[in-house]
């Protein structure tokens, strides 16, 4: 499942809300649910899952207990996920045949009522038609659906006039975060190594009263954020030894909670982190893609977001930031709640103080 908050966008007409939608999620939906959240007469909020198989249930808690569908417990998530938002109203989109969409929506739309959100239409988009459940007037919804032309629609204009990107299907996002393969998977493996043989001995200098070795990691660490993050806002790009030196620094949770702290939803730190995110090495994606999932979901790009997330939670499953992100994701936190980030506090951390120098005894 994934959600994002974006730049609000006014519908007029269901054509117009099917032409949003690839614009609020950032790709085109396919055997989907998706319901999209309105605050008034504009539409404020997009959430998505997959289309569950209705014929495999959940086991039950308990041995006698009546087992759950997925189908079922995917539209209660939905449905909290957008009770959390700032939303009146909903309409429920079903992508695909319509033997796996009708008892999707049909759930969905029992679960927002539960939630108590009126639910103004809910429509089956297949093939260039839509169907909607709640209307059987020929004259306005015909048996055989209602063809939709989302290329002359005035919310595609302007989505694309403001800079929304809608990518083909899931798959090319998810290519977005892909790591890099090939001569530069090569390169960047051998500046890699060349980053940890330089970490050591950093160690091997560190002065005696800096035992472990903390102190000067951690001012390193923050020197190659600093450079990193200037580097960016001015267009550049990282060579590939800054890439591996500041991805083995981030192994160090000061260095990341550093990053982390000026980290968020600008152009530049997603810039930064995707890039950092693709071209480290596996064992190392772990900090940089947690740095992305978080600014991709400050910016309201809930789907790159999820993405990101996904890699860094596939090969780091118990990495205590992903797992973080993860559950603010799933529970649909909308990203306006941190609003004054890093003073603010994200929901659910307790955050460390800072320890001040003792005053004299």
């Amino acid at each position: 499942m994934n959600s994002t908050d974006v730049p609000r966008l006014s519908v007029r007409s269901p054509g117009d809300l099917i032409a949003a939608v690839p614009y609020l999620l950032g790709f085109h939906p396919a055997d989907s649910v998706v319901v999209v959240a309105m605050h008034g007469k504009r539409v404020t909020f997009a959430a998505r899952s997959d289309l569950p198989d209705p014929r495999e249930p959940v086991e039950a808690a308990e041995r006698m207990a009546e087992p759950a569908r997925p189908v079922d417990e995917a539209a209660r998530h939905l449905a909290a996920v957008v009770a959390r938002q700032v939303a009146d109203r909903a309409t429920v989109l079903g992508y695909g045949p319509a033997s796996r969409v009708t008892p999707a929506v049909d759930a969905v739309r029992a679960a927002l009522a539960d939630a108590g959100i009126p639910v103004l239409d809910a429509l089956r988009v297949t093939d260039g038609r839509y169907w909607s459940y709640l209307c059987d007037e020929p004259e306005c919804c015909p048996p055989d659906g209602t063809p939709y032309d989302t290329g002359s629609s005035k919310v595609t204009a302007a989505a694309v006039f403001a800079g929304q990107v809608a990518l083909p299907d899931r798959a090319a996002l998810a290519a977005q975060v892909a790591p890099v393969d090939g001569p530069e998977r090569v390169a960047l493996r051998q500046a890699t190594e060349r980053a940890g043989r330089r970490l050591a001995d950093l160690l091997d200098s560190a002065p005696e009263a800096d035992v472990l070795g903390g102190r000067t990691v951690r001012a390193a660490g923050r020197a190659a954020i600093r450079v990193a993050g200037r580097r960016h806002r001015n267009g550049e790009r990282l060579d590939d030894d800054e890439v591996a030196w500041l991805s083995v620094l981030l192994t160090d949770v000061a260095v990341r909670d550093h990053a982390w702290e000026r980290t968020d939803g600008r152009d530049a730190d997603i810039a930064l982190w995707t890039d950092v995110l693709r071209r480290a090495e596996p064992e190392f994606i772990a900090a940089p893609g947690s740095l992305l999932t978080f600014a991709a979901w400050r910016a309201g790009h809930g789907s790159l977001a999820a993405v990101a997330l996904e890699r860094v939670l596939t090969l780091h499953p118990g990495y205590s930031l992903a797992l973080l992100l993860d559950d603010l994701l799933r529970r649909g936190v909308p990203p306006a709640h941190l609003d004054g980030w890093p003073a603010v506090r994200l929901p659910g951390v307790v955050r460390r103080r800072k320890r001040g120098r003792r005053g004299p005894r």
